[in-house]
């Protein structure tokens, strides 16, 4: 199992050369048998891809849009997708950590990166996520890290700088 207290794990935004091995982690940390062995996925409850290769190659190309990369060494083990919304706000999409690394604290990290770089490239003060309402479980991890439904007080802040807020879908 990965251990963060010893090998913290490195930073950096996604380029195209990271596209090959960026989809595969995406696609198996939420479809598939490989998903199941995190904590949280999507393979019971939707098929077919996550994402795909132009999707993705989309988003690193939009200057209004940044992937940013956890490494192990030169190991792709994570990633978190933001943008730039109206208002100062940001969105958060494609948080994804290798199942065989879950639970370790790298989603937290991920997500705490992802603020501060909303903060610092796009200006924004909120974050916002979207959630299918019937994984609970990762609406209970986003409550435990102080994020909250629109319409109601978002306590988590980067710095009074950055806050999250998700909302539930059908």
């Amino acid at each position: 199992m990965f251990d963060l207290t010893k090998t913290p794990p490195t930073f950096r935004p996604a380029t195209l050369a990271d596209i090959p091995a960026l989809h595969a982690l995406v696609e198996s940390a939420y479809r598939g048998d490989t998903a199941r062995l995190g904590w949280t996925h999507e393979a019971d409850l939707l098929g077919g891809q996550r994402t795909d290769p132009e999707s993705l190659t989309e988003i690193i190309d939009d200057p209004d849009q940044r992937i940013l990369l956890a490494l192990d060494g030169s190991d792709i083990i994570g990633c978190v997708q933001i943008a730039r919304k109206e208002h100062g706000t940001s969105y958060l999409g494609l948080l994804s950590v290798d199942p065989r690394r879950q639970a370790t604290g790298l989603g937290k990290q991920l997500i705490t990166a992802a603020e501060r770089a909303a903060a610092t490239h796009f200006g924004a003060h909120a974050i916002e996520m979207t959630v299918i309402k019937q994984r609970t479980e990762l609406i209970d991890y986003y409550h435990r890290r102080g994020s909250s439904p629109p319409g109601r007080s978002a306590a988590r802040r980067v710095g009074q700088e950055c806050r999250s807020r998700w909302s539930p879908y059908h």
